[in-house]
């Protein structure tokens, strides 16, 4: 009896190992393959070798991205160079990236760079809130930039036991913003068991320095956050359930669920045209080929534009596939300037196409 007993609890935990290994292959897109689509005139971005992860642009055709990041898990082609925030200004036509000096008494040695977000104040300062991960920890740094001479002033660090393992930030004023926590977990193996077991534990928090709370939940990987151009509407990207959450603010900042956008695809960060309201994601193709790399079998890069995303049939445009990987691996952000279309990476390249 002791032996069947035995065997019997053997069959279940292999059962339920199969079925989550299944699951696990599923979110992760393991099976899927693209057809390449290139637009007819792009160009990689000298001077970019060890990502581009985030892209945010300002009205006057500035934009910063974040480089260098050291993630767990995740490829990187300089583990031993820190991260750094770049500068191009894409009114010129062949923009070079400048590296932002950044103000004394900042532990640049630490400085890896993931999400980001501007804030343009009444008096027209820049802030500049960058999700850091020193020592594979989780904080917001809030610069402001400075123009004159392209440099971020340091203005502070902020730490919170609800921002654990934020992966991106929306700003909402020049000291609140909503962060997305792309794990429950923040050691390696509970991170890759917590992927496998497909536990929905992920959330958004609001921040604020009078009050940090959560405002959403339930997510299996929330990544990518931002806000409609009115400011009425937060889109929240799902990786691992390869959707976009689409949540009502209101006025005491709190997000009330609305409708979901289900896509076939691991979305990363999300931005948003400030003149249409359209949608512009970078995407992983597949998921294994991201997170367990092999140069003999790249990750390839996936750019998805999003139309009228709050209607009930929302246009969803396939604007570039790089199936293979041999263009740009890993593409983590898409965002638009005028008729340029750039796309950032995780750790790899940046690509600038023509619409």
């Amino acid at each position: 009896m002791g032996k069947l007993l035995a065997l019997a609890v053997v069959g279940l935990v292999g059962a339920l190992i199969g079925e989550r290994l299944v699951g696990f292959r599923n979110r992760m897109n393991a099976s899927r393959e693209l057809k390449p689509k290139r637009l007819t005139s792009c160009q990689l971005i000298k001077g970019i070798e060890t990502g581009s992860e985030d892209i945010e642009i300002l009205p006057n055709g500035l934009a910063f991205i974040s480089s260098g990041l050291k993630y767990p898990g995740i490829q990187s082609f300089a583990p031993d160079k820190r991260g750094e925030i770049l500068l191009i200004d894409l009114n010129e036509q062949n923009p070079r990236p400048v590296e932002l000096r950044i103000s004394r008494g900042f532990d640049l040695a630490s400085f890896n760079p993931h999400g980001m977000s501007t804030y343009i104040g009444d008096d027209d300062s820049v802030y500049l809130f960058v999700v850091n991960h020193p020592q594979y920890t989780s904080t917001v740094e809030l610069f402001k930039y400075v123009e004159d001479d392209n440099s971020l002033v340091h203005l502070k660090t902020i730490k919170h036991e609800l921002l654990g393992s934020v992966n991106d930030i929306v700003a909402l004023s020049p000291d609140s913003f909503y962060a997305t926590n792309d794990h429950y977990f923040t050691g390696l193996s509970l991170m890759f068991l917590e992927m496998f077991l497909g536990l929905s534990w992920t959330n958004v928090i609001y921040y604020s320095p009078k009050e940090v709370r959560e405002v959403a939940s339930g997510f299996y990987s929330a990544n990518g956050i931002n806000i409609s151009p009115d400011g009425q509407y937060v889109y929240v990207a799902d990786l691992m359930d390869h959707n976009i959450h689409v949540l009502q603010k209101h006025a005491n900042f709190s997000l009330t669920p609305l409708k979901v956008l289900q896509l076939d695809t691991l979305i990363d960060n999300i931005s948003v045209d400030p003149y249409t309201g359209d949608i512009w994601v970078g995407c992983h193709i597949n998921g294994f080929k991201l997170f367990f790399y092999d140069p003999e079998n790249l990750p390839g890069s996936e750019v998805l534009r999003i139309q009228d995303i709050l209607s009930e049939k929302p246009t969803v445009s396939q604007v570039y596939v790089d199936d293979d990987g041999s263009v740009i691996q890993g593409s983590s952000v898409a965002t638009v300037y005028g008729k340029k279309l750039l796309i950032g990476t995780v750790f790899h390249r940046a690509l600038s196409c023509e619409l």
